[in-house]
This record gives C-alpha cells, sequence and structure tokens, in this order.
C-alpha cells in the first residue's frame, strides 16, 4: 500500500534528488543573467513564468531563486545616508552553509511554499490535478507575516496542472500580489495556462540543454551515468534531464538498440525477433516500460523518415547501426516522404490501440508488420 511519505513527490522526478536538493543548474547561464539583470534594475516583478520542455531545469532554477532571494538582501534597500552602494550580484550561488540553504535542503524554510499536487488518501496516488483547496493554503501562507519582514516566496510546480477554479484562485493573487511576495509558476506548455495568468507574469524561457549538459545534470541530480553513452542518452532525451533519468532507470538505451537491430535486417524481416520483443510487453498494457516502448518506437520512425532529407542533420547515432540502418532504408527524399506517412499511421495506430486496451503483442507487432511493408516497397 503506497503512502505519501514513501511515494515519490509528484515535482520529483523519481530516483533522482529533488528540486531543492539540486545545488547547480546546468546550461542556463542566459536565463540565470536575464534575471540577475532584473534584480540589480531593482524591479524585480512579482511573478515569474518560468517555461520550456520537462526536465531542462526549470523547477531546479525556481529553487535557486527563491534560495538567492532569501539569502540575498534587497538591491533597492535603503542602508542610509552613508551607507555603502549596493553591489549587484553577478551570480546566483548561495553558500551551502547559508542558513537559508541549510533550511532549503532540508525541507524547513518557512519563507517558501512549494505548490504541487496534493496526495489522494483514497486512491493512495497523487491526485492528476492542482485543487483550489491548495491554492487556498498558499492564499494563508501569504497572509502570514514573514517571521523577518523579508520576502514570502511560492512555487508552483507545474502551473498546467492547475485546474479551472485553481486556476482563477491563482488568478486573483497574481492580481493583487501581497506586499513581498514573489511567485515562481513552472510550465512545461504555458499556451495550456490561462491568457490573464501568463500576461502577469515575466516569462524566462530556457533552452534545450546539450548532451554535455544532460550529462552534468544527471550527475548533479544524484543518478549515475554511463558516460560511454553520453552522446546517445541526450539524442533520445532529447536534452532533457529528466527523460534521461527516466531512460536510464527503464532501460530506455537497450529498447531502442534492439529495435534498431530490427529493422537493420529489413527488407528480410527477423520475425522471431520481432515477436521476442513484442512478447516482452504482454499483459503490460498500462506499464511505464509499454509506454517508453511506444515512444521510443514513434521516435525511431520520426528520426528515420528525416534522415532521407537531412541525413548528417540528424546528429550523433542514438544506437549501434542507427545510421547505417537508415541509410539503406531511407536513402532519398522519396523514400522520406514514404516513411514520414508511415510513421504518423504508426503513431496514431499505437495510441488509439493503447486507448482502447489493445493487447500490446498485437499492437507491437501490427507495427512491425506496416515497416516490413514500407521497406519492401521502398
Amino acid at each position: 500500500m503506497n503512502d505519501p511519505e514513501t511515494v515519490t513527490p509528484s515535482d520529483q522526478v523519481e530516483g533522482a534528488l529533488h528540486p531543492r536538493e539540486t545545488k547547480k543548474l546546468f546550461g542556463q547561464e542566459r536565463a540565470e543573467q536575464q534575471f540577475l539583470k532584473v534584480f540589480g534594475s531593482g524591479r524585480v516583478h512579482h511573478s515569474w513564468l518560468i517555461s520550456g520542455p520537462r526536465g531542462i531545469g526549470k523547477a531546479t532554477l525556481a529553487w535557486t531563486l527563491s534560495r538567492f532571494l532569501l539569502a540575498t538582501p534587497d538591491h533597492n534597500q535603503d542602508g542610509g545616508l552613508f551607507a555603502d552602494a549596493p553591489v549587484t550580484p553577478t551570480t546566483l550561488d548561495i553558500a551551502n552553509d547559508h542558513p537559508v540553504a541549510r533550511r532549503i535542503m532540508a525541507g524547513a524554510e518557512p519563507g517558501i511554499f512549494a505548490l504541487h499536487r496534493s496526495y489522494d488518501e483514497k486512491r493512495k496516488r497523487y491526485k492528476q490535478m492542482i485543487t483550489v483547496d491548495e491554492v487556498r493554503k498558499l492564499k494563508s501562507f501569504f497572509s502570514l507575516t514573514a517571521t523577518d519582514g523579508g520576502r514570502r516566496i511560492a512555487i508552483i510546480d507545474a502551473a498546467d496542472e492547475l485546474n479551472t477554479n485553481a486556476a482563477n484562485a491563482l488568478l486573483k493573487i497574481l492580481e493583487e500580489p501581497p506586499e513581498n511576495a514573489m511567485l515562481f509558476l513552472v510550465s512545461h506548455q504555458p499556451s495550456r495556462l490561462l491568457p490573464t495568468i501568463r500576461s502577469r507574469c515575466r516569462e524566462l524561457r530556457l533552452a534545450q540543454l546539450s548532451p554535455q549538459n544532460v550529462a552534468l545534470a544527471v550527475k548533479e541530480a544524484g543518478v549515475e551515468f554511463p558516460n560511454q553513452y553520453e552522446q546517445a542518452l541526450a539524442t533520445l532525451a532529447s536534452g532533457s534531464t529528466g527523460e534521461a533519468i527516466r531512460l536510464l532507470q527503464l532501460g530506455g538505451l537497450e529498447v531502442y538498440q534492439s529495435l534498431i537491430d530490427v529493422i537493420t535486417s529489413l527488407p528480410k524481416f527477423d520475425h522471431s525477433r520481432a515477436i521476442e520483443i513484442s512478447e516482452q510487453y504482454a499483459g503490460r498494457g498500462n506499464s511505464e516500460e509499454f509506454e517508453l516502448f511506444l515512444g521510443l518506437s514513434e521516435m525511431m520512425l520520426a528520426r528515420l523518415s528525416r534522415f532521407g532529407a537531412l541525413h548528417e542533420g540528424l546528429g550523433p547515432e542514438a544506437a549501434k547501426g542507427e545510421v547505417a540502418a537508415f541509410n539503406k532504408l531511407c536513402p532519398t527524399p522519396f523514400a522520406s516522404k514514404r516513411w514520414s506517412q508511415v510513421a504518423q499511421m504508426v503513431s496514431e495506430r499505437l495510441r488509439h490501440g493503447r486507448s482502447v486496451n489493445i493487447d500490446p503483442v498485437a499492437l507491437i507487432l501490427d507495427m512491425f508488420f506496416k515497416i516490413e511493408e514500407c521497406a519492401l516497397r521502398i
């Protein structure tokens, strides 16, 4: 039976450190300097939208900014006639032994409220959406006077998960923010937010990570990283640390290699190997491993369909023999167009079959047969 004490929180990647425990952010120097420039001006906006794809450090940045703001005096604070002129910080880094840093690491900082999906005691899992009750707790937090008269900070992770009532309640806070309040809204898909919420936030758009920064961020998150797979893992993870961790934990590199091994034999199809792969997911239609397999299958077909037009533009190999297989199956723009049509059709069939609970074995074999059919035509 699941217990909230033992289940990974909804704002944390399973198997990795919580964002508040991650001490260093990689690959987002532009966003960091953008915030520092605003801070140095003495006119820091009260609400910030931190946007970008999943797993690139948005929550880590929100906690880094919170740590910095609580540990750094106001830049425009008047120290008196003979006070030294304030010095604009050049980094967001705060010493690990700073009292604020220690309290945040221990999850005991009273100046920060982390708003995320709550635990459903009845169903023994985290809720699918952030409810209005959680936002009411945030309003109560802001109604309290800070113990030191300083800032009070809220981190909403992720704002995309607010239900309608919760979003409207948050909007009221954004419209009339309390004094010394600061809100950081983490968003994977800003288009899903109310336009009125977006309009009241200043945006920090984060960049996709390079393979080197993905590797560094994975290690910083406390996950063992095989250096020899740095390029392949970063390619499959599309520059996302969170996705790289998921691929490592679920054996994603091995799954993608098995897919490449199957198509390497085309147009002479290795049916026994295809059946062997499909039977690994028998009875596991709702598993995370099966979802990973579907996603990697779609990625393989997308990369294959682009190869005829891009060739070297695909970047590093994501598996041994990938380029050789792609070069044989998709050597021209014409072949690229045919594979693109197959990729779209297979994706639709996989997702439809998943939604109506078709047997995973049948779904996977159907995909392989469609791939074989296209290879024979080309």
